[in-house]
Formats: C-alpha cells, sequence, structure tokens
C-alpha cells in the first residue's frame, strides 16, 4: 500500500513540473513575441511576393507601355499558386492596358488605380489565399 502511495506522488509531481514547463514556455513565447498589428514583416511581404516580369504592350491609342510588377500575396499557397497562373496574370495585364490612353497615365492615382483593378481580377481566379497588393516596380510609357 505505501508502495502505491509513493507512485501516485511520483505521477503528481511529474505531471504539475510538466504542467509549469508548459505554461513557463507559452508565457516565454509571448513576451519575446513581437507585436505585428495586423501588419506582416518586409521579410514576410518579401516571402509571399512574386515578380512579374517587364511586360511591353500597346495601349489604346496606339503608343506602347513596358510595366512590371511585384505581387503580394496573403500566404506561401497563394504565392505557388500565382506563380502557376503566371500566363493568366500577363493576360489580366495586358487586358486592362491595352483598354488605357497613355493620357490616363497622367492623371494622379491612375497607376494606384491600375494596380488595384489587376489585384481584383487577380483575386477572382485565386482559390488558395488572394493578392493583397500589387507593386508598380517598373515603368516606361512611350
Amino acid at each position: 500500500m505505501f508502495k502505491n502511495k509513493l507512485v501516485n506522488i511520483m505521477i503528481i509531481l511529474l505531471l504539475v513540473i510538466a504542467l509549469v514547463g508548459t505554461v513557463t514556455v507559452i508565457i516565454i513565447q509571448k513576451v519575446n513575441a513581437k507585436p505585428t498589428n495586423g501588419k506582416l514583416s518586409i521579410d514576410q511581404i518579401i516571402e509571399y511576393s512574386v515578380d512579374e516580369p517587364e511586360i511591353t504592350t500597346n495601349l489604346y491609342n496606339g503608343d506602347f507601355i513596358k510595366i512590371s510588377y511585384k505581387i503580394q500575396t496573403s500566404n506561401k499557397d497563394a504565392k505557388a499558386e500565382l506563380t502557376k497562373r503566371d500566363f493568366q496574370v500577363k493576360n489580366i495585364i495586358i487586358q486592362q492596358l491595352s483598354q488605357m490612353k497613355s493620357e490616363q497615365f497622367k492623371q494622379k492615382n491612375s497607376i494606384t488605380n491600375l494596380e488595384n483593378t489587376i489585384k481584383n481580377q487577380l483575386n477572382n481566379i485565386m482559390q488558395d489565399g488572394k493578392v493583397e497588393r500589387v507593386y508598380t516596380t517598373s515603368f516606361i510609357l512611350q
């Protein structure tokens, strides 16, 4: 009977030690966590982004444009999907640009509006996440 009591005490002590250790690890992780305020770090933005190489195409009025983008996705799965959909990305960009005139690019927020339009159209085809932001990285109008 004395032997069973000793085994029970040892089991209880081991459980208490494991519980205290687990709580300590959780507290340490919470204290050391960097506040993100829901924003991604620059490393995460780069990790989840796809570089779209320069595209040269005609505008509606006959002028042409050279433009390239960095497209930020919501996660690694979305990045992988967007990489596979490269031909659709190019198609969406070319379709949008071919409907625009060079005069439109002289208006305030024209590039931002184009970026948002591309983002919305890409999100319509995405299945494993979404496009968070489209950045214009190169722009030449001729």
